[in-house]
């Protein structure tokens, strides 16, 4: 398995991410933003999290612009597998890989905790080594994490199951206690309506070794590895 993950300037989460993706064997491919082509073997490729750009304008508006976006969007519309993480997420919105919007959090705050996600469709390239209804632990950080989108995108995103993680409590119920940024019916993962480009506002990189007091987060990149296995 190829990943290709972008560094952007100010992303700070590339190297986590990297690490991540190769603890199952993978090969990382370190791609820079003003990259204009792509290694020709690349199976998948990760937008990290961080501060692209600095978030002036909006987050992820001008990281949208990069040479690289114009590769990723065309390696997503061939069929390529992207995941794009928290900062990362707000990029695939901004460039129309992803619908919807991520704006700031409810409370005007930034927050960084650990939250709780159930999988709500296990049968995707990002959930195939979990099971549906399984709760995972990862952390979160951020400030502009709140999704939204009208409600017709809400309802073709429920009814085709493409809301692929959904904040929830320790014992699984989606309450809105456990809504960490308000985010409409507590959704913290989509996927396009093709399937191979998911974002989420959680970072699964953070909680991929036991080190970091939780390797939940690794499902989703040994799940990513089995999509081409």
């Amino acid at each position: 398995m190829n990943i290709g993950v972008v560094t952007f300037p100010g992303s700070n989460c590339n190297a986590d991410a990297e690490f991540a993706a190769a603890l199952d064997g993978s090969t990382v491919h370190r791609l820079w933003h003003k990259d204009t082509t792509l290694p020709s073997a690349l199976d998948a490729i990760i937008l990290p999290g961080g501060f692209s750009y600095g978030d002036y304008l909006r987050t992820g508006a001008i990281a949208r612009f990069s040479p690289i976006m114009q590769e990723v969007i065309g390696f997503a519309n061939k069929g390529g597998i992207v995941m794009g993480i928290c900062n990362g997420f707000q990029i695939l919105t901004e460039c129309g890989l992803l619908p919807g919007a991520l704006i700031r959090n409810a409370n005007l705050s930034f927050v960084c905790k650990d939250v709780y996600l159930r999988v709500e469709n296990a049968e995707t390239s990002f959930t195939r080594s979990t099971t549906k209804n399984s709760v995972l632990r990862i952390p979160i950080a951020h400030g502009e994490g709140r999704y939204t989108a009208p409600p017709e995108v809400i309802d073709e995103l429920e009814s085709d199951q493409r809301v692929v993680f959904r904040y929830v409590t320790p014992a699984g119920d989606d309450a809105p206690e456990a809504n960490p940024n308000g985010s409409l019916h507590n959704i913290a993962g989509i996927l396009n309506k093709a399937g191979n480009v998911m974002g989420l506002m959680p970072h699964p990189e953070r909680a991929a070794d036991p080190l970091n007091g939780s390797t939940d987060g690794l499902s989703v990149f040994t799940s990513i590895a089995l999509s081409r296995s």
